[in-house]
């Protein structure tokens, strides 16, 4: 079963690539030694997506102890629902409410930078538009017919799609060239893509909040693989040298 689990987690962020279909994904900035990154990240996250979405993998004291923030400024601004600092971040709508007003609670998002990748998530957040058809009045390029409003709104503003007219076979038509904004968001483009490259780069960190420790570790012990493989080497030798 650990070893389906292992193999699964690998497989989905090629999965997640291939059904964006035909989009081009954009790039995205991870560094998790950015700690001011990922506060502000985490800040993001719990004031525009902790109320419809869980991070129930995750307490809220590993994250203040993992992006250093001290526990009494963590809990006054990063918890809105009463929990405490050891318990894990729960979404602040009842469940019941989230099936009734979405058709399904939202999914959890501990782990979605490692089912969707980084990536993905990046380009998903910066490629919503308006499209009046759709429950929401948004859709996504990345993830056509989308369920789920466009939370960042406040920040981008409002998005519609861009294109401009190009001639083609000698014909005039109209190609896409990106989504911009109307303006009225409090973020300025830049601004806005800032922040949803320090959300994902939280979402990257809680997949794997032991990554950089776990990669610290691994180099010390390719070190030592080295270092043994030395005196294995010399040893092999001492034994057959009579032989030889």
């Amino acid at each position: 079963m650990r070893a389906l689990v292992l193999l699964l987690s690998l497989w989905m962020p090629a999965i997640a690539t291939a059904a964006s279909g035909s989009f081009t994904l954009d790039h995205a900035p991870i560094d998790l030694t950015d700690k001011a990154s990922l506060q502000r990240g985490a800040q993001v996250f719990m004031n525009y997506c902790s109320g419809c979405h869980s991070m129930q993998y995750q307490r809220y004291s590993r994250t203040f102890e993992d992006l250093g923030i001290p526990e009494e400024l963590g809990s006054e601004n990063l918890q809105f629902n009463g929990d405490k600092p050891t318990d894990y971040m729960k979404r602040a709508m009842p469940e019941t409410s989230a099936a009734t007003w979405f058709g399904a609670a939202p999914p959890d998002l501990t782990l979605v930078a490692r089912v969707r990748g980084a990536d993905w998530l990046y380009t998903y957040l910066r490629t919503f538009y308006v499209d009046e058809s759709r429950p929401f009045g948004v859709n996504n390029k990345v993830f056509p017919d989308v369920g789920m409003p466009h939370a960042l709104q406040p920040l981008q503003g409002t998005p519609r799609e861009s294109y401009e007219e190009v001639m083609v076979d000698g014909e005039t038509v109209k190609r896409y060239v990106g989504i911009q904004s109307d303006g009225d968001g409090a973020l300025s483009p830049d601004e806005y893509d800032q922040a949803v490259a320090d959300l994902v780069n939280f979402l990257e960190y809680t997949g794997e909040p032991f990554r950089l420790e776990s990669e610290k570790i691994g180099k010390w012990v390719l070190v030592f693989i080295i270092v043994l493989f030395v005196f294995v080497f010399l040893l092999k030798k001492d034994y057959w040298r009579e032989v030889h």
